[in-house]
């Protein structure tokens, strides 16, 4: 391909050959020949060492959260013994992450490689693919361009925003709600099945002495529970309900998961998680946040199918977190029944919109499900946390229990 400087050389080149014929000047004819063959004598020579070029990438994390800047290393190497001409590079990038990167290198020498590097700036969550790499050279003279496709992309994993939900160290009453809270969500698990009496060769450190105080007897704990808790988290992530994946209620509601998911990796649980339209399944930690760094909104009108799966999940060292915008009327008898099989549980409801900005009469209405929502689980023994999209989990957790009420804040 000719660039600008050589369609005006080439063209040159014919205009002089044609002004050689009709003056009969065979030197400059000659002239006129080479000149007009050499943009193309250039292509040919960049056609022919094109595979000489080769380039990887690297990047400084594949796996980030929203707001933590990204360094992209491109090496490029030549293995030819002749120097390069000018380099002009482009990585392909997806929109969320901005323009596609361009960068200019002066030249790589014969055998030799030099690096270049660009940073990007995720500001939301997702997987995105960064590349495939194109690469434009040109001759010497900047007669011809040949632009070769580097394959190979790498694949960027933005996680949701995870708060940190251990207390802060600079209020006590935040110390004591937020640890009594996180109590509650994560009991089980620590408790010892039976007790036998002390025989030589145990363990000092195993002697229960409350019940030694109690028996007379020295006493050993045997056999600590060998099965870890669990935690398994349900995000009711219906469009219908919570709107659609992007709008600050859904990207609220999938930060709620993933820093409560958080908490219980760091405690030492399985996880599990569900979502609209997905089975319930175990999951690792980075499994975990990886589906979320990819969760967009469900199509489902009803949750009926996924109580179902609940109910049948169930287990007495499980805890369960409901994460979604207040439910129906309808749907809250049914959320109860699926609980009853669970241990600790936890609702954390986002209104779908601000409460403070919408009309009236669609406020009365959010603030009437949302309470109707807290009642009915409170008295079936759930914890629950309201939030409206601008709230941040860990403010709440923090704060005392909310009586049976709503506030638009």
């Amino acid at each position: 391909m000719l660039t600008p400087r050589g369609i005006t050389v080439a063209v040159s080149g014919i205009v002089m050959w044609i002004s050689a014929r009709l003056l009969g000047s065979p030197g400059l004819e000659v002239v006129a020949i080479g000149l007009a063959a050499l943009p193309f004598i250039a292509g040919l020579f960049l056609r022919w060492s094109h595979k000489a070029i080769a380039a990887t990438r690297h990047l400084s994390e594949s796996r980030v959260t929203p707001g933590t800047r990204v360094t992209v290393r491109l090496d490029i190497s030549n293995p030819s013994p002749a120097t390069t001409s000018f380099l002009l590079l482009e990585d392909r990038l997806p929109p969320a992450l901005g323009r596609p990167a361009r960068l200019v290198v002066t030249g790589v020498g014969g055998r030799g490689s030099q690096r270049v590097s660009y940073s990007v700036l995720p500001q939301t969550r997702g997987h995105f693919g960064i590349g495939p790499l194109t690469v434009d050279r040109t001759d010497a003279f900047g007669l011809s361009r040949r632009r070769v496709v580097v394959e190979g992309r790498d694949e960027l994993v933005v996680t949701p925003e995870i708060e940190d939900l251990r207390a802060p160290s600079e209020s006590a009453s935040a110390t004591s709600v937020g640890n009594a809270r996180s109590r509650q969500l994560l009991r089980s698990g620590e408790e010892y099945y039976t007790m036998r009496a002390y025989e030589e060769g145990d363990d000092l450190r195993r002697i229960h002495w409350p019940s030694v105080a109690r028996t007379g007897s020295l006493m050993i704990r045997q056999d600590e529970a060998s099965r870890r808790a669990g935690g398994l988290l349900y995000l009711d992530s219906r469009e219908a309900t919570l709107g659609p994946s992007g709008s600050p209620a859904f990207e609220r509601a999938v930060s709620c998961a993933a820093s409560i998911g958080a908490l219980f990796a760091r405690n030492d649980y399985t996880l599990s998680l569900g979502a609209d339209e997905s089975q319930i399944r175990p999951v690792t930690e980075e499994r975990f946040l990886e589906l979320l760094a990819g969760l967009t909104h469900g199509r489902s009108r009803s949750l009926a199918r996924a109580l179902t799966q609940l109910r049948h999940s169930g287990s007495g060292d499980t805890s369960l977190v409901f994460v979604g915008a207040p439910l129906p009327p309808q749907e809250l008898p049914q959320l109860v029944r699926a609980g009853a099989a669970f241990g600790p549980k936890l609702a954390v409801f986002v209104h779908p919109i601000e409460p403070g900005e919408a009309p009236s009469n669609r406020r009365t209405q959010l603030e009437s499900r949302a309470t109707q929502s807290q009642l009915t689980l409170v008295r079936a023994g759930w914890d629950v946390v309201l939030l409206s999209p601008s709230n941040r989990l860990r403010e709440r957790w923090h704060t005392p229990r909310a009586r049976p009420s709503v506030s638009s804040a």
